[in-house]
């Protein structure tokens, strides 16, 4: 099939505008459906995709209707009952998800994976920040904006490497062949795919058969499935205090963190971490080993560690200085949110920790809320607003309150509706709050900023 035409259903998904960009560049006419308008759908109009926001077939340019010369790519998160998607099957059109697109990416290039529950948005994007500012370059397609490019995908035709998200949802990361991967965690999730904790667990173990030979596996320590790699991959671990690759001599304080890396490729000495909260430095010493197999030297992974400026909604620190903080997190898991306040926690002694949380699917939230509340209760004090369907209709009994009746004696509570947000804020004393969750309470990031400003 000679591709001269891409359709995207889903246009403006975070992962999905990264392979806009990528066949924009490639000189392919491209267009396609979101639900919504962003700030990014219109980023990528003005870099030339034709992107319209009503289910329409009668929308659907000329140029996308031919099935021989028409990639047609969509993510799952749209309903089987879409009327374009309905269309094109109709018409005889193959659909590709997202994953499958990647996967043939990683089968021409050399893909550089970071799959696992948490982490894989930081890491994969210091990963691919490491190798574009060394000498070996990199192509990488990122689940988030990075602030040092503004982009969620980096294009460098010489270099052999494509740096990727492995996204398990939906068995998504199956569709890839890996040159090296790193596993950064398996906490249960998207248990309304999986159905338990052991189908998850094993479609990690199914992932790590598929890195290539000639290959190596990065793995966490203590991960809980068993994996299954292929004759002459290499396996490694890693971690914060153990592992091949791993950190020791770790300062923390005034804001910095700095730490010696202790690698079988050759260590390096005083990392600093250009967003200094702890949890990165686990996700620096998985980012720092991949950049390492790709080729880069010890100088120009310290200089771009120190560098890296974080993505957008991952440790995002909006205001910060010795009267208020304000910063925005995407975590969205118990654990994910555990380890992000215990980071706060570590860099922050001794002040008022106050979270505001938007709990993001129904199913999540009836799987995990006495996980959810635990990890809230590490707060000092905790303000939950109303569930985030994204994909799901709600079910029956799941509100939020599940989590605010389960949260720890002690810690302040309050449950609010989203648009009661700034009003609260604006009442409250400030010290240092963060904003968790996938959802859209992101969208009042740049009010409570100004609110908090004001203080």
């Amino acid at each position: 099939m000679m591709t001269k035409s891409v359709y995207f259903l889903g246009a403006g998904g975070i992962g999905m505008s990264a392979l806009v960009r990528y066949f924009l560049s490639a000189g392919c006419y491209v267009a396609g459906y979101d639900r919504t308008e962003t700030p990014l759908t219109r980023e990528l109009c003005a870099e030339g995709a034709h992107i319209h926001y009503s289910d329409d077939v009668q929308l659907i340019p000329q140029p996308c209707r031919t099935k021989e010369e028409t990639l047609v790519v969509y993510t799952p998160a749209i309903p089987s009952d879409h009327r374009e998607m309905s269309w094109f099957r109709k018409e005889g059109f193959t659909l590709h998800k997202r994953a499958e697109v990647l996967g043939t990416l990683t089968r021409q290039m050399d893909g550089l994976c970071v799959a696992g529950t948490h982490g894989k948005t930081t890491t994969s994007a210091m990963t691919a920040h490491l190798l574009h500012e060394s000498h070996v370059g990199c192509n990488a397609f990122l689940g988030g904006i990075t602030k040092n490019y503004g982009t969620n995908y980096l294009l460098s035709p010489q270099s052999p490497y494509v740096v990727i998200e492995a996204d398990e949802f939906d068995r998504s990361f199956h569709h890839l062949r890996p040159f090296v991967t790193v596993v950064t965690s398996a906490d249960a999730d998207h248990l309304d795919i999986y159905g338990t904790e052991e189908a998850y667990l094993e479609s990690f173990s199914h992932y790590t058969s598929l890195v290539r030979p000639g290959g190596a596996l990065i793995l966490h320590t203590g991960l809980k499935f068993q994996p299954r790699p292929q004759d002459g991959v290499r396996t490694f671990t890693y971690s914060r205090n153990e592992g091949d690759f791993h950190a020791t001599n770790i300062r923390i304080g005034g804001g910095h963190i700095i730490f010696d890396y202790v690698s079988p490729l050759g260590n390096i000495n005083d990392v600093e971490l250009g967003v200094p909260v702890s949890i990165n430095i686990e996700n620096g010493i998985a980012a720092m080993a991949l950049a390492q197999i790709a080729g880069a030297n010890a100088q120009e992974i310290c200089t771009a560690m120190g560098s890296f400026e974080g993505v957008d909604r991952r440790f995002d620190f909006k205001i910060k200085n010795e009267h208020h903080v304000l910063l925005s997190d995407y975590a969205h898991h118990p654990q994910e949110i555990a380890a992000s306040i215990r980071s706060l926690r570590e860099v922050f002694t001794d002040r008022r920790i106050m979270g505001i949380f938007q709990p993001h699917l129904y199913s999540r939230t009836k799987d995990f809320y006495p996980q959810f509340a635990e990890a809230l209760s590490l707060l000092d004090e905790v303000v939950l607003t109303e569930i985030y369907p994204a994909r799901e209709k709600p079910i029956e009994g799941v509100t939020s309150e599940l989590i605010y009746d389960r949260i720890a004696a002690g810690v302040t509570k309050h449950l609010i509706n989203k648009a009661d947000l700034p009003e609260f804020v604006k009442s409250t004393d400030v010290d240092v709050l963060v904003v968790l969750g996938a959802g859209d309470v992101e969208d009042y990031m740049n009010t409570f900023a100004e609110i908090i400003n004001k203080k």
